[in-house]
């Protein structure tokens, strides 16, 4: 496995022909897919996807999954992915909670664990515990199974994806510049670790399991923050630093802000839920997506985090009628709203930081 400084696993290092096939392999499911319509969907070779599936069931990735009748000709062959062949722990920083979950190839989650978590307590205590969890879950791994392909850490932004460096998180100051990445990796040994906000993981995740186009995922919990997906693919920019759509100033003059800036979207929203009114900070939520439709020109608004889902209804009327509103100024299509729900979403999200490149997708 890679060492501390917290890369790719070594399955993510293979050929983007591999990736392809591992890839169908997966949306294949338990039905399995034939070498020829491997070859037909990846525009390979016959020879080439049957060096590569040789390989992959010699390493225990692929397996046959029976026999299809063809037509004309003997029986074809198909194979299956082993989901159990490999595994990821992703693990869900919050500001006052630990989630983490293991998740086989596949994605399923096959153990959970929930703790609560100071991210105050200072970076000693934080890692020890992440440690102490991650080293559990790898005990649930199966006995004779390869070791962790990785972990996936996702938490509260701004920060550096690509040197897993976290920079000031809002309300707590004292992150601002910690290689999280490396430090964690240097506890974990020979494990990879790869760093994301909660949000980008959440906007993987959901890009993973089948949801198309350009969408923003909007989580209001203990603070909020966007996950964007553009074209199939998370946005993070040059910089990985897009997203921060809890401190865009809307009201100038406004309310401070913990990160320093007065007026922005997240410190209006967590206000007014303080004070118990919810619809309004649905319209302050809505207010901030409009925003991002006017600039983006995205097909759908998701939104999620413990906030929303304690009152999803009044989240969603309430984004949605600023959105329908911006509809009928400009003349242009509605924008649709659904919320996602799930608490461990944001840790199987992780997850996919891990595996998702596997697949050769975005991780």
């Amino acid at each position: 496995m890679h060492g501390p400084g917290g890369g790719a696993n070594l399955l993510a290092l293979r050929s983007h022909n591999t990736r392809l096939v591992l890839d169908l392999l997966r949306t294949a499911g338990a039905e399995g897919i034939s070498r020829l319509e491997l070859a037909e969907r990846t525009g390979l070779t016959p020879q080439a996807v049957s060096k590569i599936t040789a390989r992959l069931r010699e390493e225990g990735l692929a397996a046959e999954a029976g026999r299809r009748a063809s037509t004309g000709g003997k029986p074809r062959t198909v194979l299956r992915l082993v989901p159990e062949a490999g595994h990821a722990v992703g693990v869900h920083l919050d500001r006052d909670e630990l989630r983490a979950v293991l998740a086989d190839l596949d994605g399923t989650v096959v153990a959970r664990r929930h703790a609560p978590l100071d991210l105050g307590a200072g970076a000693e205590a934080v890692l020890a515990r992440v440690a102490s969890v991650v080293e559990e879950l790898a005990a649930a791994v199966v006995a004779g199974a390869r070791p962790l392909l990785g972990v996936g850490v996702a938490l509260p932004g701004p920060l550096d994806h690509r040197r897993g460096v976290l920079h000031r998180v809002t309300g707590f100051p004292e992150w601002d510049g910690f290689p999280l990445r490396d430090a964690l990796a240097e506890r974990l040994g020979s494990v990879p670790v790869v760093v994301d906000k909660d949000t980008n993981a959440v906007a993987l995740g959901l890009a993973v399991g089948g949801e198309g186009g350009s969408f923003a995922y909007l989580h209001l919990g203990t603070g909020l923050g966007a996950g964007l997906v553009i074209g199939g693919s998370v946005h993070r920019g040059p910089r990985t630093g897009a997203g921060e759509f809890g401190h865009q100033v809307v009201q100038l003059d406004g309310p401070p802000c913990g990160c320093g800036d007065r007026g922005c979207v997240e410190a209006l929203c967590l206000a007014a839920v303080a004070r118990g009114e919810l619809a309004e900070a649905a319209r302050v939520l809505g207010t901030g997506a409009a925003n991002l439709v006017g600039l983006l020109d995205i097909d759908r608004v998701l939104v999620g985090g413990r906030t929303v889902e304690g009152a999803p209804g009044v989240f969603v009327r309430g984004v949605r009628g600023v959105l329908e509103a911006r509809a009928r100024r400009t003349g242009e299509g509605g924008v649709g709203v659904r919320v996602v729900s799930g608490e461990g979403r944001v840790a199987e999200g992780a997850a996919q930081l891990v595996l998702a490149p596997v697949f050769g997708q975005d991780g």
